[in-house]
């Protein structure tokens, strides 16, 4: 089989956290996939700035459980981003962000602490505090959150130097439910957000860039895709058209109609 064309990254604008940088805009997830062999090639075609893995804690440990999957996440040679999924306590992200430090030999963690089974909604009570013990402990936290702006200051006040809010409940590729309140948290605060959960279509992504987010972070919408690896490419490419689009400031929306066509050498008679 030809393996896919990798898609070519805007390597003059790159994204920037916690002072480490970024090509890519896109970050994805590593989960659900019909075959290692689909998410490689995936990976290979969209190059995400980092991909996201949670650790199961079964076996001894992950060499000895997943072998297979861990080399093939360094065969991929990404920036792994360790993910605390399924925990429900703080004690129990905590504990897990320490293990994913430990195998994966990063201060990296995408903090998910999770308060309703149904929804996955994060704890908004204990998610700040968690950050920060974490964020005391030398992690370079990049929190999953709801889009609340008084969470989300919070999290900033703490130390997180970027916010993960979402679009919508994890895997259900909704988009972006409460557009009001993702602008409002973009135009408050100061500091790298990525849209995290909720999208299910390409031009969701180029949406939530158009209004100034820095970044997406997707699994569900590219893994149970028909096809995976041509989705994976098209949301690469529509994260890049939205950060072109927000960079070269969009018209104003108008109330009436707006004439495109000059009117020079029109007979006077049309012109009235």
């Amino acid at each position: 089989m030809t393996a896919p064309l990798p898609y070519s990254l805007n390597t003059a604008d790159p994204l920037v956290l916690y002072g480490e940088t970024f090509a890519s805009r896109l970050l994805l997830g590593t989960s659900r996939y019909p075959s290692p062999q689909v998410l490689e090639n995936a990976v290979a075609v969209s190059n995400p700035g980092m991909i996201t893995v949670s650790l199961r804690r079964q076996g001894t440990s992950i060499t000895e459980a997943h072998s297979g999957f861990w080399d093939l996440l360094k065969k991929m040679a990404v920036p792994v981003l360790p993910n605390t999924a399924g925990c429900h306590s703080p004690q129990e992200a905590i504990t897990t962000a320490q293990m994913a430090r430990e195998v994966f030999e990063t201060n990296w963690i995408k903090l998910e602490l999770i308060g309703d089974d149904y929804t996955l909604q994060p704890d908004v009570l204990r998610l700040a505090s968690t950050a920060e013990s974490l964020i005391k402990d030398g992690f370079k936290v990049l929190p999953y959150c709801t889009e609340d702006l008084i969470l989300c200051q919070r999290l900033v006040d703490v130390g997180c130097q970027a916010v993960m809010p979402w679009a919508a409940p994890i895997g259900t590729g909704r988009g972006p439910l409460n557009p009001y309140a993702l602008q409002l948290l973009r135009d408050r605060l100061n500091v790298p957000l990525l849209v995290d959960a909720g999208l299910g279509l390409p031009s969701h992504a180029c949406t939530v860039m158009e209004w100034g987010f820095d970044g997406v972070l997707l699994n569900t919408a590219v893994a149970l895709a028909d096809d995976p690896v041509a989705m994976a490419k098209a949301f690469a490419m529509a994260v890049e058209a939205g950060r072109t689009a927000y960079q070269s400031g969009a018209m104003q929306a108008q109330d009436s109609a707006q004439a495109s066509t000059p009117l020079v050498g029109t007979p006077f008679w049309h012109q009235s």
